[in-house]
């Protein structure tokens, strides 16, 4: 897990290193172990190490091989990179390190733009041709690894996060008509390629891109998931799904801690998901296990922790256990810092939660295991039932099965919230009906499933969690996301999945038995954040003065009546979303962010 930046020129003058330099000072959280740059005509490669394979100095990065001719810069892990290896080194090529970069690197010598095919992990990478200085650059299937970039007549940048990209300077940051829609419609996810800026992009999970030295460019998608029904599974089982489904996540969650020459632990929140990888882990034979839960105070009836389940999990286990109090006004003190780390404009509350863990959890491991993905293979959250439900009534459309249930705002009300600079048609209700009519998907469910997975899950858990993480030098691994696993579980029935009690039934099959029945049985909870919770006393106080500031008046993106609405009366049900988020909060965060950043 690392920072990687480029610098790449079409018009015949070089980068300037002192660039390159500040886009790598944005990435220093990244990546505290090492730094490297590699610079040679129209192309500059930066690279932040965090060790994790191979720690010597052989694997830092970039990595160049004057045999070949190439040179790289890599952020993420590869999990098979020694069978890789193994194979590579018997049709010839020899290698000077112990590690997955290098592997990346001839895997391209061999197989050239097709070697993501055979990669099995999380990454993004950027590989430069010095033969005719070319630029491949692609991102895992999952997009679980980052990569943004701008592109003009002149050149190329490229990052692991939105804050080195703009040090890199010359950036258009005007707010995008398109990615504001999304912010403000789908609780800030904004799907790749848009971001808020309309001069940054994000490369999109499971593609590649090609850049010729006169800023030639060629994109592909290598990877799309069907979740159709296998002719070869047609007479399984449930049992047969429970067993295969457990054998394929027990081999990722092997994978995610065997790849490693450092410790690694688990993120324990105390649901179903993080014990289960605990249970599975000590399955495996893994002995000394270090888990990690944080807990704030409670506001009322409001728990502030769920240490009564982890507690119970940690028991049963007898894993090596740290348990992290962090009193309510640390929230508040600490959001502004946790915002500096955004990437993009997050409203998701446990965002400030996974940024204090990781600060205590960094001082102990590397490494961790995570949760994230689980809800969105498995029909975890509580929308699913109630979007299949409506569609069993057939006279309407799919996107009228889900919208109702999901959407933050209608569009009618999106243009109450803002200026009219920024009216246009309903650029989110048109992604969605495209993402959800796209072939290859059986039912209505189905549909849903493989878009959450492979595109809103993309920019609100898996982004948040990445950035946290890493704003502390900590790699977060996520075996429910491996793509073997999302692949079966994309096949499977849905009913397997929803079950009779509220979604994920295979998992709570798989885990019968392994965890407590207090952690199966449990609602679904959501991270306890009650500072964050309440829209009242200084978080309102916060909010008013960000969203009243010159500043925000000035920018011109809020209607200024719309906010008072909001303000008079926060927490009254038209003021929540249909996900039981504060429309004002998702306001006042995309302002706070863009005061940080720009």
């Amino acid at each position: 897990m690392c920072g990687i930046c480029g610098d790449y020129h079409f018009d015949g003058t070089k980068p300037d290193l002192n660039v390159l330099n500040s886009m790598l000072q944005k990435l220093e959280r990244r990546g505290p172990d090492n730094k490297g740059v590699f610079h040679e005509g129209s192309i500059a490669l930066g690279h932040r190490r965090l060790s994790i394979i191979d720690l010597s100095e052989r694997s830092n990065q970039p990595i160049v091989d004057n045999e070949l001719q190439l040179a790289l810069v890599f952020n993420g892990t590869i999990y098979n990179y020694s069978e890789l290896r193994r194979e590579l080194i018997a049709k010839g090529y020899r290698f000077f390190s112990e590690g997955d970069s290098e592997v990346i690197l001839k895997a391209y010598a061999h197989w050239g733009e097709q070697c993501v095919e055979r990669l099995h992990g999380m990454f993004a990478f950027a590989i430069v041709d010095l033969r005719d200085y070319s630029l491949f650059a692609a991102r895992d299937r999952l997009g679980i690894k980052p990569l943004y970039y701008s592109l003009d007549d002149n050149r190329f940048v490229f990052a692991s996060n939105m804050q080195a990209l703009l040090a890199a300077g010359h950036i258009n940051t005007e707010i995008d008509a398109v990615g504001l829609h999304h912010q403000l419609t789908l609780h800030a996810v904004i799907p790749a390629p848009e971001t808020i800026f309309e001069g940054v992009k994000k490369l999109a999970p499971g593609t590649t891109i090609k850049i010729d030295a006169n800023g030639g460019m060629k994109y592909h998608r290598y990877w799309h998931l069907k979740a159709i029904r296998d002719p070869a599974k047609s007479n399984w089982t449930e049992a047969d799904w429970t067993e295969a489904i457990h054998d394929s996540l027990m081999s990722a969650v092997k994978k995610r801690i065997t790849v490693a020459d450092v410790p690694v632990g688990v993120l324990l929140s105390g649901g179903l998901d993080s014990s289960l990888l605990v249970a599975l882990l000590a399955e495996a034979g893994v002995h000394d296990l270090r888990t990690f839960s944080i807990g704030f105070n409670d506001i009322g009836d409001e728990q502030g922790s769920e240490f009564e389940f982890s507690d119970q999990v940690v028991e049963r286990y007898n894993t090596r256990h740290h348990k992290y109090m962090i009193p309510n006004h640390a929230v508040l003190d600490r959001l502004p810092e946790a915002i500096s780390f955004m990437s993009e404009p997050m409203v998701g509350q446990d965002a400030v939660a996974f940024y204090l863990l990781s600060e205590k959890v960094s001082q102990e491991v590397k490494v961790v295991q995570s949760g994230q993905g689980a809800d969105e293979v498995f029909a975890g959250y509580f929308w699913y039932p109630q979007m299949d439900e409506a569609a069993q009534h057939k006279e309407a459309s799919e996107l009228d099965h889900f919208a109702p249930y999901y959407f933050d705002r209608h569009h009618d009300e999106f243009l109450q919230a803002v200026t009219r600079r920024f009216h246009g048609k309903d650029h989110t209700s048109e992604m969605i009906n495209n993402l959800l009519t796209a072939p290859y998907a059986d039912d209505f469910l189905d549909k849903v499933l493989r878009m959450d997975t492979t595109t809103l899950i993309v920019d609100d858990p898996v982004k948040r969690v990445d950035n946290m993480t890493m704003a502390w030098g900590l790699e977060a691994r996520v075996p429910f996301l491996d793509h073997q696993l999302v692949e079966l579980a994309a096949q499977m029935p849905s009913h397997y999945k929803i079950g009779r009690h509220g979604g994920k039934h295979v998992l709570k099959t798989i885990a019968r038995g392994k965890i407590p029945d207090a952690v199966i049985d449990r609602p679904k909870g959501y991270f306890p954040m009650p500072a964050l919770k309440y829209v009242r006393g200084e978080f309102l106080d916060m909010m008013s003065d960000v969203l009243t500031s010159q500043r925000c008046r000035e920018r011109g993106i809020f209607e200024q009546n719309y906010i008072q609405r909001l303000l008079k009366n926060p927490e009254s049900e038209e003021n929540m979303t249909r996900l039981k988020g504060s429309k004002l909060w998702h306001m006042a965060l995309l302002e706070m962010w863009l005061q940080t950043h720009i």
